[in-house]
């Protein structure tokens, strides 16, 4: 995770590199940071175990819960729902108003495989919602892109708000960062008060201009998501976790795999991605954040892409599920799954211990690439000590399963880590 995706032209790999470091550089205030933002770069909030990851940074939204006929309130005018909690300037800072009765707590999100989720067919996602069984059925989030186009079922945003990477990137740039550009020229004022953001705005809209080759600083950020590839699953296939993952009804929502369509980039086009979701806006019960956002109510989220899963330390849009090891963290974010998911829920909570071991070995998969024992995103000799007793040799001296500590090495899933996988491993270590 972190690195180009296989396949891209020498000119977008550039794009990609030269998009990277626009994701990681901090903004200065003559480039047009603030004057209310969260972070300074986009890599800020990105990070983890690598750019264009995910961090332990949380931001918060808040509003008024709908009472006495009345829906629920935003609170637009006092800036919301969005709190941008650092500023230029003290007499600009941001808070959560008093009026304010709802807060919830979302986590960063992250972006590798972006540009492969974008190049799935829209009307995949659309004919998915129309098959699903009624009792889990979900609703299509089709929103307009910021950068223009007609309307598309979103990809991206807790609750579905977000349908290219490149509105992602628009969004992201003038809600987290106070970044105004051609898309979007208007400045977040300060819990709404147009007073202080005159007195805090130094420098004139739009902010993102083009640079010497003609790209937006959104651009940048757009090569550098688009071109990042998806997370690893190793095992790619055959576990039996996997098979009870779908038994039980996870699989419902959390769709496996899709193919892109044929779009500009042959990189992204035809290829079979794994991101488990379906990106449709589902009822979560009392796991909703109880925030009304575009097209999805109080209690309704989109189906998280579980891919790079197992990097994570804390799970759910909050980071609620916490403090556990990873299989305590899935018990935790399971057991919170309420509305739609209930009866998946209680199917895995009643499984056996051994199953439910065997779907957290599965889950682990996502986001393990081949050889990497330890889960760092790296390859090194500290993973080789617990590898090499895993050697094999050629099947059928000892045929290693899906299951099988030792499928981690088996790269071309034909049930041995012979001196093949060896030789691989060996190339990926030493950087070649």
């Amino acid at each position: 995770m972190g690195e180009p995706i296989p396949g891209l032209t020498p000119a977008q790999t550039t794009l990609f590199f030269e998009g990277q470091l626009a994701f990681a550089q901090p903004l200065t205030i003559g480039e047009g940071v603030g004057p209310i933002f969260n972070e300074v770069s986009c890599a800020s909030c990105h990070n983890i175990p690598a750019i264009g990851g995910f961090s332990t940074r949380r931001v918060t939204r808040f509003g008024v819960a709908a009472a006495g006929g009345n829906d629920f309130d935003p609170l637009e005018s006092l800036g919301g729902t969005l709190l941008q909690d650092q500023s230029l300037d003290l007499n600009c800072r941001e808070l959560v108003p008093v009026e304010a009765d709802v807060t919830a707590q979302r986590g960063t999100p992250h972006v590798f495989g972006a540009g492969l989720l974008e190049a799935i067919p829209d009307a995949d996602i659309i004919t998915n919602a129309a098959l699903q069984d009624p009792s889990v059925q979900g609703m299509v989030s089709m929103v307009l892109p910021l950068e223009g186009g007609a309307a598309k079922p979103a990809r991206f945003g807790w609750k579905g708000g977000i349908a290219t990477v490149h509105s992602f990137s628009i969004d992201a740039a003038l809600n987290e960062m106070g970044l105004t550009t051609p898309f979007l020229q208007q400045e977040n004022a300060p819990n709404g008060d147009l007073a202080a953001l005159a007195a805090c705005d130094t420098v004139s809209d739009p902010e993102d201009a083009p640079d010497g080759a003609g790209f937006l600083r959104v651009d940048r950020f757009t090569h550098f998501q688009r071109y990042l590839a998806p997370p690893p699953q190793t095992p790619k296939s055959g576990m039996t976790g996997e098979a009870l993952f779908a038994a039980v009804g996870c699989a419902d929502c959390h769709t496996p795999s899709y193919t892109t369509g044929t779009v500009a980039e042959a990189a992204l086009s035809n290829q079979v991605v794994r991101p488990y979701s379906d990106f449709l806006l589902h009822d979560m019960g009392a796991l909703g954040d109880q925030i009304v956002e575009g097209n999805a109510s109080e209690s309704v989220m989109m189906t998280r892409a579980l891919w790079g899963l197992a990097q994570r330390g804390a799970l759910l849009h909050d980071g609620r599920a916490t403090g556990a090891n990873f299989g305590g963290l899935i018990d935790q974010a399971v057991a919170e799954h309420g509305g739609q998911a209930a009866a998946s829920r209680a199917a895995y909570q009643a499984l056996s211990a051994a199953n439910r071991d065997l779907v957290v070995d599965f889950l682990l998969s996502l986001g393990r690439a081949e050889f990497d024992f330890d889960l760092d995103n790296a390859i090194t000799e500290f993973d080789w000590f617990f590898l090499e007793p895993l050697l094999t040799g050629p099947a059928p001296i000892q045929v290693v399963t899906p299951d099988d500590p030792g499928a981690i090495c088996d790269v071309d899933q034909d049930g041995d880590f012979d001196l093949v996988e060896f030789g691989k491993m060996q190339r990926v270590w030493t950087g070649q």
